[in-house]
C-alpha cells in the first residue's frame, strides 16, 4: 500500500504540496453553494480567522492576481491597489477566475494554478500558527503552516482587509 492512499483527494494542488515535500492534513465538508470560510470553518469546528480565502482579481489591465485573505475578512480592493502600485483592483468574474485558476470557483486552491499569477496574502495570516485553505475542490481544505504561502508562492504580504 503506498503511502499516499491514505489521502483524502488528489489534486493539482495537492500534488505540488507533496512534490515539495510540504506537511498539510486534509479536511472534507459538505460544500454549500455561496456558502464560503463561514460554512467551511462551522463545518470544521474551525476559527474562521484561520480559514483563508483564495480570491482570484484583476487589476486595471486586466492581469490576473491572486489575494489570500481571512475568512472572516473581507479585502478592500483601493488599499489593495495602492500597496501593488495598481490604479485599480477588482474581483474577476467567476468565469474569468475559472480560466486563469484552473479550479472550479468554491475549489480554487493558490498552489499549481494554471496560469502564473503574483499572489498577495494579508500580512496578518502569516502570523498564524496555521493556515487552512482550499485544497483544489469544493468541500476540501489542507492545513498548512502559513510560511508555505511565502516558500513555495512567493506571496507577498500586504495590509488590504477593511
Amino acid at each position: 500500500m503506498s503511502k499516499h492512499a491514505a489521502h483524502v483527494s488528489e489534486t493539482p494542488a495537492t500534488q505540488l504540496l507533496r512534490r515539495h515535500g510540504v506537511t498539510f492534513s486534509e479536511h472534507v465538508y459538505d460544500y454549500v453553494e455561496h456558502g464560503g470560510t463561514a460554512e467551511s470553518s462551522a463545518q470544521l469546528g474551525l476559527p474562521e480567522h484561520e480559514v483563508v480565502k483564495t480570491l482570484v482579481m484583476q487589476d486595471e489591465r486586466a492581469a490576473p492576481l491572486v489575494v489570500l485573505m481571512h475568512g472572516d475578512r473581507q479585502v478592500s480592493t483601493k488599499n489593495l491597489a495602492r500597496r501593488i502600485g495598481a490604479k485599480s483592483v477588482e474581483p474577476c468574474t467567476p468565469e474569468t477566475a475559472q480560466r486563469h485558476s484552473g479550479y472550479q470557483v468554491g475549489g480554487t486552491s493558490p498552489f499549481a494554478t494554471r496560469k502564473a499569477m503574483p499572489v498577495y496574502v494579508e500580512a496578518s495570516v502569516l502570523a498564524l500558527p496555521r493556515v487552512y485553505l482550499n485544497g483544489g475542490r469544493r468541500g476540501y481544505l489542507v492545513g498548512i503552516a502559513p510560511e508555505v504561502l511565502t516558500a513555495l508562492l512567493g506571496a507577498k504580504a500586504v495590509t488590504c482587509a477593511n
